[in-house]
């Protein structure tokens, strides 16, 4: 067996003269075992709201998505396109034409985004999961032109999920100057009608600006005949995503971007990456606090053992090994409390997901969800693993190699 290890593990777990630092030892190890715990605990929180809301994109975003590198619209005839479109691993594949316009709905008004699609956006999506009221989505009947509003804009306007007059949408002309005299002039006007229900994606960036329209109204609304701004694609089933969306990008050859669902909402996402990684710092540096028990404990512990040095020294012990006992020390306080710290967070991110014990305030049914969602992925926990032993490791070597200096020079 190691010899500095075995005295290391004989001073941990045996009884010291002074009452107090055994003490100090336990409170420096459950520091580490509460910091290591709240690290794994909150980053599977984040963990579990990132794959929450991706559930929801799910719903409403296309599997793939083309749209230009430059500019906001392309011909909806560009061979590159048609090449992509009729790949064999394709099952359904949308054109879609969007844009800002102004909504008008009995003098209320709100800034949307009028999204044009065609008729087969209902099985590019699961729309059909997400509307509600007392009819179906639809896009056109006859010459019948229908709106499906996000809930959210349909309170802000007042229209419900179904209103009995017609919503007004305005755009900017794209050609000619305006004229001051006339200012109405200078818009495209074009109206719709509810077709009685509205969709609920629970994003507010869907639910408080857009409306689905069929994309005929939105051609004509923005000027783009022929054109659109993204073609929307579904994958058969069993294809292999990557590998399609890597053999799209080579068709588009940098002329078109290929995005994936979680590329299409990459904003989101990363703001959320962002917002995990500083609560990962601010943790760190409770942890960094915690380990400064350690620093005490150790430093009490070698002043405790003076009598100890000297008669290993007798014994034929070296300065090295001496040293070494202390750092085995210090190391094993920060591994136990790293294990159990893992153990206890795995632990309580499991109870979290199997009762839900903490909610999320209010009453039920006010929230997506009723209890903070968790997710445990097993990198994080490399991650915290890691920290958690570089951190320790570095509080140890500070006191050991200060405080054995000065006790090994005077038992000289």
């Amino acid at each position: 067996m190691n010899f500095p290890f075995y005295i290391a593990r004989r001073y941990l777990f045996s009884k010291k003269s002074t009452n107090a630092i055994n003490v100090i030892s336990m409170i420096s190890m459950a520091g580490v075992v509460v910091a290591t715990m709240a690290l794994i605990i909150v980053l599977s929180v984040f963990n579990g709201f990132h794959d929450l809301v991706a559930t929801f994109f799910t719903q409403f975003d296309p599997q793939l998505k083309v749209v230009p590198v430059e500019g906001k619209d392309a011909p909806s005839d560009d061979p590159v396109l048609t090449e992509i479109r009729q790949l064999p691993e394709v099952d359904v594949a949308t054109e879609s034409v969007e844009d800002m316009a102004l909504a008008i709905y009995e003098g209320h008004q709100a800034m949307v985004t009028v999204k044009g699609v065609d008729d087969n956006f209902m099985e590019l999506t699961h729309i059909n999961e997400i509307v509600y009221g007392d009819g179906e989505f639809q896009l056109h009947a006859a010459d019948l032109e229908y709106g499906t509003l996000g809930i959210r804009l349909a309170q802000d306007l007042g229209t419900g999920a179904r209103f009995g007059n017609y919503l007004q949408v305005y755009a900017p002309r794209r050609d000619g100057q305006l004229d001051l005299s006339n200012p109405q002039d200078g818009f495209v006007v074009d109206s719709l009608i509810s077709p009685g229900v509205v969709f609920a994606t629970r994003q507010g960036k869907y639910d408080k600006s857009y409306i689905l329209a069929p994309i005929g109204f939105a051609r004509r609304l923005f000027d783009q005949q022929g054109m659109l701004t993204s073609l929307e694609l579904r994958l058969k089933p069993g294809s292999d995503l990557e590998a399609v969306k890597k053999r799209m990008r080579s068709i588009a050859n940098g002329k078109y971007k290929v995005l994936d669902r979680f590329e299409q909402q990459a904003d989101t996402f990363k703001i959320m990456q962002i917002e995990k990684f500083i609560a990962y710092i601010f943790l760190t540096f409770i942890l960094i606090v915690a380990c400064f028990n350690i620093i005490g404990s150790l430093s009490m512990l070698i002043i405790d053992k003076r009598e100890d040095v000297v008669t290993l020294r007798n014994l034929g012990a070296n300065d090295r090994q001496i040293s070494s006992i202390f750092l085995f020390e210090g190391r094993l306080i920060v591994a136990i409390g790293a294990i159990v710290g893992v153990a206890l967070g795995l632990l309580l991110c499991w109870l979290q997901q199997r009762f839900g014990l903490v909610g999320m305030g209010g009453s039920s049914g006010m929230f997506v969800i009723n209890a903070y969602p968790v997710s445990v992925h097993y990198q994080d926990v490399l991650l915290v693993f890691f920290t958690v032993i570089v951190v320790g490791s570095l509080a140890v070597w500070y006191p050991v190699q200060h405080f054995s200096k000065r006790l090994l020079g005077t038992t000289e």
